[in-house]
């Protein structure tokens, strides 16, 4: 049987992604390709629904996680990205494009933190700390994605 923390940890770590020696975060938002894929073959308002589910869930594991580890806000903790990154493809046509688009534009906004995802991540503790910076960044990213398909060489994607 697996104990709690186990499953708690290989939750948060997006399956081990988060365990990767170099960018984990880059590792957990490769990973969230596959939900990513899943939620697409859904309607919009299911995937909204489960997005959210996973938010909450994310916020607790994370939040879990980091008494595990015994450090604020550790680099292993991935299912923040993973999150950020849904948030990201939310409602956009799936191709290895768009998912590649998304993937870029995802890690510069959670790498750089323009205003106000920084603000969020300094200034809110604990598990929602964690993961509400990623999920800012999936905003900002999603946002910029969706200007960038309405551009004429990408509006065949």
């Amino acid at each position: 049987m697996i104990d709690k923390n186990t499953a708690v940890m290989y939750l948060a770590t997006g399956c081990k992604s988060g365990y990767s020696p170099v960018v984990p975060g880059t590792a957990g938002s490769l990973v969230a390709l596959v939900p990513c894929g899943l939620l697409s073959l859904l309607p919009l308002p299911v995937s909204a629904v489960f997005l959210i589910a996973f938010i909450v869930l994310s916020i607790w594991a994370a939040e879990l996680a980091e008494g595990i580890v015994g450090q604020k806000d550790p680099g292993c903790i991935v299912i923040d990205e993973i999150a950020g990154m849904m948030v990201t493809l939310l409602g956009i046509h799936f191709t290895w494009q768009s998912a590649l688009a998304g993937f870029f534009i995802f890690r510069i906004m959670d790498i750089f933190k323009p205003f106000p995802i920084r603000y969020l991540e300094r200034t809110i503790p604990g598990g929602a700390g964690i993961v509400v910076d990623d999920v800012a960044a999936g905003v900002a990213a999603h946002l910029v994605l969706r200007l960038l398909l309405m551009t004429p060489w990408m509006t065949s994607l």
